[in-house]
């Protein structure tokens, strides 16, 4: 469930993938139009013109282009704001931004809808019953991007903005950091100085540690009969010849040489570091703003003033938990200090 959710997050950093969705529905939405013409049961509905369906669908198809190609020029300028004024490290929580997204997404499907409409009105593919959905849903369909639009151009206003970047940061930030104050071992148990771990365990793989898959491992280490200490936490930058876990086989285990494998799988490796796993990151993003607030070129010290005090509620989240109540389990993580 854990690399699922990772994923999950990964894919909200992908400007495609709410437009796809938009448009697939966009798409069954014109399909289940031309269903509804088979059930009997929808003859009662008005009869709608196919003309004047079709200069509705016309005026939506011509604004809902120039408004897409409007959403997607702003969009670029906030992005390229945000990592000129702040940091290029917090690129990925302004491209994620999900106002912004829905709101490009809502402009695009509405283009595709009125488009894949027009041609199945024009074409003479939908009866009156047909027409009539494809109406109704035109109708929801302005409604919707009018609401989007209203609320997307009070989001724009502030996006890439420096103050919208940095509550966009300490939000990560927090997220991380709450989520390993609560389990500051990853769901393993803590590693103490009285284990022993003879079996490194290495990838060939350079970038750094984005996440680690704690139930693969754990169900690795329950088929070997033996014991993992992870090495490599996530943010750590992972180079041929450092160890990504040690393994200590039991007398009741037996070697695998598929094991390190199967262990080396557990760990998502990338080109950059992510704030979902890593709250040392967010702190570290945070910091290179207020560098660059107080360099000679920018000299803006309220900059740095408010990072610090995002770093200071920041901080006062992390609470020590005891060792004692973590569950044991045959995966020992270090504890983050």
């Amino acid at each position: 469930m854990g690399r699922i959710l990772f994923l999950v997050g990964r894919l909200r950093e992908r400007l495609w993938v709410k437009p796809l969705a938009f448009c697939l529905l966009a798409v069954l939405g014109v399909l289940a139009a031309r269903a509804a013409d088979s059930v009997a049961a929808l003859d009662a509905l008005p009869d709608i013109s196919a003309d004047t369906v079709e200069k509705l669908l016309s005026i939506i198809a011509a604004s809902m282009l120039a408004v897409a190609t409007f959403a997607v020029a702003s969009m670029i300028s906030a992005y390229g704001s945000a990592s000129s004024t702040a940091t290029p490290r917090v690129f990925p929580l302004v491209v994620s931004d999900d106002v912004s997204q829905t709101a490009l997404s809502s402009f695009i499907g509405a283009f595709i809808f009125s488009i894949v409409a027009l041609i199945a009105v024009m074409t003479g593919l939908l009866g009156h019953a047909g027409r009539f959905i494809v109406f109704m849903l035109t109708l929801s369909a302005f409604a919707w991007v009018v609401l989007t639009f209203v609320r997307w151009v009070d989001s724009i206003a502030r996006l890439g903005r420096l103050g919208a970047t940095i509550a966009k940061a300490e939000a990560a930030t927090e997220r991380a950091l709450v989520a390993r104050r609560d389990d500051p071992c990853l769901g393993g148990r803590p590693l103490t100085e009285g284990m022993t771990f003879e079996t490194p365990v290495y990838s060939d793989e350079i970038g750094y540690v984005q996440h680690i898959d704690m139930g693969l491992l754990q169900r690795e280490a329950e088929r070997r009969g033996c014991r993992i200490a992870v090495a490599a936490q996530p943010g750590r930058f992972n180079a041929p010849g450092r160890a990504l876990a040690y393994v200590s086989e039991t007398e009741e285990g037996a070697a695998d040489d598929e094991g390190p494998l199967e262990i080396t799988k557990a760990f998502t490796i990338g080109a950059a570091r992510t704030f979902e796993a890593d709250p040392r990151f967010g702190l570290i993003a945070l910091s290179e703003i207020a560098s660059r607030a107080l360099s000679p070129a920018v000299n803006d010290p309220g900059t740095a003033i408010a990072v610090i005090g995002a770093q200071l509620r920041l901080l006062s989240c992390w609470v020590r938990v005891d060792p004692e109540a973590t569950e044991p389990e045959v995966v020992s993580v270090p504890r983050t200090r």
